[in-house]
């Protein structure tokens, strides 16, 4: 059959336009399929990280990244069924991720820093920590920062590079938790009785633990006073309310057993002051002249 010049094989065009139609219901076969295994295969492993106690944060973005991971894939075998090189979408796919990589680079360091944290944990939600020169209640770990929130009610935000680079104290990590009470008394006070006296109101504490029990010690001989420090173990929970306790007790009960708490205290020497105070009484000495 001729058409404009050009001669046209029916059979040879039926054969390929049939090849072509066929190439392309087997590829969106093959990426139907292919997506839904790919989520079977994600809710099972979500299931998985699930049941071995996994931070959410940490399962819902890995399943999203193996989702990704198993989709382009498909993608790729769909293509490659209907004759597209894959090699060239490879590399285009390569060099876009190094495009956004480097135009990325803070919060790609922050995203892998995230990930690090919700995958050992050094820390979940509900916690109080200290992280670097911030204390706080941990209310929220996104894969990009974290959220403090202090004592007095401000958010504090954190990039999770930082807190990866940083020192972090973990005070609820461990159930119970010791109180540290330092007291200076007078030099001219008998320390056997405060000591006494802080040991009995440890132990009348009903927050405080008797065992490990309550010790005094002297820790410093200052300046201005001796210092008594007082160990006492007791829970996470009860900690600030023990302490603040506490300390009230010891004030009334020092005042009780005429125990001095000292005010800082300061020697003052002038050098040539008995020079000039000898000088004064020597003038005020002289008579008087009349004119």
């Amino acid at each position: 059959m001729e058409f404009l010049g050009f001669t046209l094989d029916i059979a040879a065009l039926t054969d390929n336009v049939f090849s072509i139609v066929l190439k392309v219901v087997f590829a969106l076969l093959i990426f139907i399929v292919g997506r839904w295994l790919a989520k079977k295969v994600v809710i099972i492993a979500n299931r998985v990280m699930v049941r071995s106690h996994l931070e959410t944060t940490a399962a819902n973005f890995l399943s999203r990244l193996l989702y990704g991971i198993l989709l382009i894939i498909v993608a790729l075998a769909a293509l490659s069924k209907i004759g597209v090189q894959t090699t060239s979408v490879v590399a285009i796919l390569g060099g876009a991720a190094v495009a956004i990589g480097l135009s990325l680079k803070d919060q790609l360091s922050n995203f892998a820093a995230g990930i690090m944290i919700v995958t050992f944990r050094p820390f979940v939600r509900g916690d109080y920590v200290q992280i670097s020169s911030y204390t706080g209640t941990v209310t929220e770990i996104t894969l990009i920062n974290t959220h403090l929130t202090t004592t007095n009610n401000h958010d504090i935000i954190i990039p999770n590079s930082d807190i990866t680079t940083s020192a972090i104290t973990n005070y609820s990590a461990l159930p119970n938790r010791r109180v540290d009470i330092t007291v200076g008394i007078g030099y001219d006070a008998d320390i056997k009785t405060a000591k006494n006296v802080m040991i009995t109101l440890a132990n009348d504490n009903p927050l405080a633990f008797s065992d490990p029990e309550p010790i005094v010690r002297v820790t410093n001989l200052g300046d201005n006073s001796v210092d008594l420090t007082l160990n006492v173990w007791t829970t996470n929970d009860d900690w600030w309310s023990m302490q603040c306790d506490l300390l009230e007790q010891f004030k009334y009960a020092f005042d009780d057993n005429k125990i001095d708490i000292p005010f800082p205290q300061r020697n003052v020497h002038v050098k040539g002051l008995d020079l000039m105070i000898n000088q004064m009484d020597e003038s005020q000495k002289l008579p008087l002249k009349k004119d």
